[in-house]
């Protein structure tokens, strides 16, 4: 039941989840089901406030979103002022395909940089739709309001030609992404 984990390691927050989850699988009477779900709801509130140790990271909040703002701003801003992300939205609005495609690879990379890469023990508590993760939808819509703001203020779009500007706004969506990703998991909160 338990997960190999390097002895030399002291044990950590993450560990404690894994054996949650473990037990998850093997729980099946709706009493014990339940308990277990508050003890693992009582674990994610003490890592929220602090009062344990380990990098495991739970929801989405406005701290959350004004990291993921500040964090796709800074890759943001050379989009931009970069006349490459307008040439890029006028050839990927005359190709909904590609747009689309765009729009695809810019999630995988960012379940990639929140779930998959491993950088923190990022956790899904709630989602959207009983599907969508809020801390995904979260870095996701922060980035792209942020993409509409800055090239909207920056003149670097004109919604006269709302195809135009939309996808000019998803082109500068991926590296925002990234950056809103980064910038809302690095400092670990």
């Amino acid at each position: 039941m338990s997960r190999s984990r390097d002895e030399d390691d002291p044990p950590d927050m993450s560990d404690l989840f894994d054996e949650l989850e473990d037990l998850d699988e093997i729980v099946d009477e709706p009493d014990a089901q339940a308990r277990l779900d508050a003890v693992k709801e009582l674990a994610g509130e003490m890592q929220d406030e602090g009062r344990t140790f380990g990098q495991v990271i739970y929801g989405f909040d406005r701290h959350d979103t004004a990291e993921a703002a500040l964090g796709s701003l800074l890759f943001g801003i050379p989009m931009a002022v970069e006349g490459g992300t307008n040439e890029a939205g006028e050839f990927l609005a005359t190709r909904p395909f590609l747009l689309a495609g765009t729009v695809a690879a810019t999630v995988a990379i960012v379940v990639g940089i929140l779930y998959v890469a491993d950088i923190q023990d990022v956790r899904v508590r709630h989602r959207f739709l009983g599907v969508i993760p809020h801390r995904l939808a979260g870095v996701l819509g922060t980035a792209f309001v942020m993409s509409l703001l800055l090239l909207t203020a920056w003149g670097r779009i004109n919604w006269g030609e709302p195809g135009i500007a939309l996808s000019t706004c998803l082109v500068a969506l991926l590296p925002m992404s990234i950056g809103a990703a980064l910038g809302d998991i690095l400092p670990g909160s």
